[in-house]
């Protein structure tokens, strides 16, 4: 073992220096992104419209490169889904990523170049192991195999040079073919597209097999722990799996799942590693176990903006370069990336803890937030008031949504809560004080409505009942890969549709 070791870590000495080079001139190696990207695209056709040959700085990028959203970039898409080339991106993109729609689509197609999955996507798998195993050299982890727990589409084709699915099963489809003898199961398995299917041949296969490490989103992954505890008798994963060490994970926040996973996972020697992964790009990596902001990967081919929360509605935002944000500010994250996203607004937020190196944590969406009555709540609010809320009352959430109950003529308005619990709390009246007076001392907007009562009443939590969220997801043919409920939203679509499922149940 000391021998594998020793070999992993003299191959990832060159990889783990130019981590550390772009960690110490963060603005260098950005400013060389983008000239690297104008450069390699001035043939296409994108690059002629806007005339990339003369864009010789960043002025004139930004003056002449409008912001684009995916309802601006569709018809380009469109075209490359049926075959075209040489449109926003000189080499070949044969595969897109499918993700959840827009106001005006129904599914975004997000284009996914060789040079994204190579320097992007699978570069960003590449350094999470070289992270981990430097911090850890002492690991085991490649003594066993790695369970993934990939999307819940199959690869479709548009035709026969263009294919589609989630973005792990676009990744799983493109992998070398020697990963599967390092990880379990294989990519038939992974792919298979009903979900409870698939969750019971890899619970078949992986029981049998030395499983140490683990990758995928939180809340699916837990939804096959307990489907392989219930199968096997088994009251923990270690009994199962006992050099289990690793479990990678990203989607959406692990704050309301930690503590089930410690539970299911007893043992201080396991280790988790937060990555933040989306459809159009690698951005970021937890490089340290004792801070769980996400290093921003600088070097993957993606050249970076941000548009500060104030200004995200603006006809004219006021958009910053890597060395013009502040710390602890909310910023809508613009990319130029090597798939041909052209100053694309993603759609999150962030805030950034460290400037040294840039470190950031995922704030929430541009669109998922309530603000119904001004108080601009934000998925990052709801997430730690939970977890505040969880922690005193000693209950565990499993899910929630929230929406707004709107004002009328004889009542003020308030937000709504659809909670299902793990573990209740003892007295839902005090989970429902915590809750409010955390969201109060998180955000003081919120704060400013409750004051007095005078424009927001306290909170309605309505408990749901076992699975109810799981139920309703299967329903609308939603289980698995990136599906999930939204945690917040400024209408009453989401929740209304949950209530009324709970009551036909």
């Amino acid at each position: 073992m000391a021998f594998i070791n020793s070999i992993v870590n003299w191959l990832n000495v060159k990889r783990l220096s130019q981590i550390d080079f772009f960690k110490q001139h963060p603005n260098e190696i950005q400013n060389e992104t983008l000239a690297k990207l104008l450069k390699k695209a001035n043939r296409t056709e994108f690059g002629q419209n806007y005339d990339f040959k003369t864009i010789d700085c960043l002025s004139k990028f930004r003056e002449r490169i409008p912001i684009h959203k995916y309802e601006d970039l569709h018809l380009y898409i469109e075209r490359l889904r049926k075959g075209e080339q040489n449109i926003l991106w000189p080499t070949e993109i044969r595969w897109f990523a499918k993700s959840s729609g827009t106001t005006n689509t129904k599914s975004k197609f997000i284009p996914v170049s060789k040079d994204t999955l190579e320097d992007c996507h699978f570069r960003g798998g590449k350094d999470i192991l070289a992270i981990y195993t430097d911090l850890n050299p002492e690991t085991g982890i490649f003594k066993g195999k790695g369970l993934t727990l990939g999307g819940s589409h199959q690869i479709n084709n548009v035709n026969n040079n263009s294919y589609y699915g989630d973005l792990s099963a676009v990744l799983i489809q493109n992998l070398p073919f020697w990963v599967d003898f390092i990880r379990t199961p294989e990519s038939s398995i992974v792919l298979i597209d009903e979900w409870e299917e698939k969750m019971s041949k890899i619970t078949d296969i992986t029981v049998n097999e030395n499983v140490t490490s683990m990758s995928g989103v939180p809340s699916w992954f837990l939804v096959l722990i307990k489907h392989i505890l219930k199968t096997t008798g088994k009251n923990n994963l270690l009994e199962i799996w006992p050099n289990l060490e690793l479990f990678i994970h990203g989607g959406i926040s692990f704050t309301p799942y930690k503590d089930q996973y410690m539970n299911i996972i007893p043992t201080d020697k396991m280790n988790y590693i937060e990555t933040y992964n989306a459809s159009e790009g690698f951005f970021g990596i937890q490089d340290d176990p004792n801070d769980d902001s996400l290093l921003l990967m600088l070097d993957y081919g993606i050249y970076y903006e941000f548009i500060p929360n104030s200004e995200i509605n603006s006809e004219d935002p006021k958009v910053l370069s890597l060395d013009q944000i502040e710390l602890y500010e909310n910023y809508a994250i613009i990319i130029t990336t090597n798939s041909g996203l052209w100053r694309y607004m993603i759609g999150d937020t962030v805030y950034f803890t460290s400037k040294n190196p840039y470190k950031i944590k995922i704030a929430g969406r541009t669109k998922l937030f309530i603000n119904a009555f001004g108080e601009e709540v934000i998925i990052d609010n709801t997430e730690k008031a939970v977890k505040q809320a969880c922690d005193k009352s000693g209950a565990i959430v499993k899910e929630y949504t929230v929406a707004p109950v709107f004002m009328n003529r004889d009542s003020k308005g308030c937000h709504e809560w659809l909670i299902e619990f793990e573990k209740k709390p003892k007295d839902i009246d005090q989970f429902n004080y915590l809750l409010d007076n955390a969201l109060m001392n998180l955000n003081s907007d919120y704060e400013a409505k409750r004051y007095k009562s005078i424009t927001l009443e306290r909170p309605i939590i309505n408990i749901a009942p076992e699975n109810l969220f799981y139920n309703w997801m299967k329903k609308n043919g939603k289980l698995g890969g990136q599906n999930k409920v939204p945690r917040l939203s400024n209408d009453r679509k989401i929740i209304d549709s949950l209530l009324r499922f709970e009551a036909l149940c």
